[in-house]
């Protein structure tokens, strides 16, 4: 099991853009995959949990990954957070 903190860098934080790529991305691999901000933990696989975190530009999310792929899937996520979902 991988934990890490990822900051939310793109100015509009987890729109409806955003949080498709994200999804998109998580659903490739095998591993369970959820976030944590602000007391709700949301499968990072399912669209309309993450856009109800409304995290916004700035926010602090905890990634939790936990399968055979767990490293992979938590390199890309930290790769896609980091580069602000390619939208900047």
């Amino acid at each position: 099991m991988i934990k890490k903190k990822i900051i939310v860098k793109n100015k509009l934080g987890l729109h409806a853009r955003a949080s498709n790529k994200l999804v998109e991305l998580t659903s490739k691999f095998s591993s369970d995959i959820y976030i944590e901000y602000n007391g709700k933990t949301v499968d990072a696989k399912s669209i309309m949990s993450i856009l109800l975190l409304a995290a916004a530009k700035g926010a602090e999310l905890n990634l939790t990954v936990n399968g055979d792929d767990e490293k992979e899937a938590c390199f890309s996520i930290k790769e896609l957070f980091d580069n602000s979902f390619e939208e900047e």
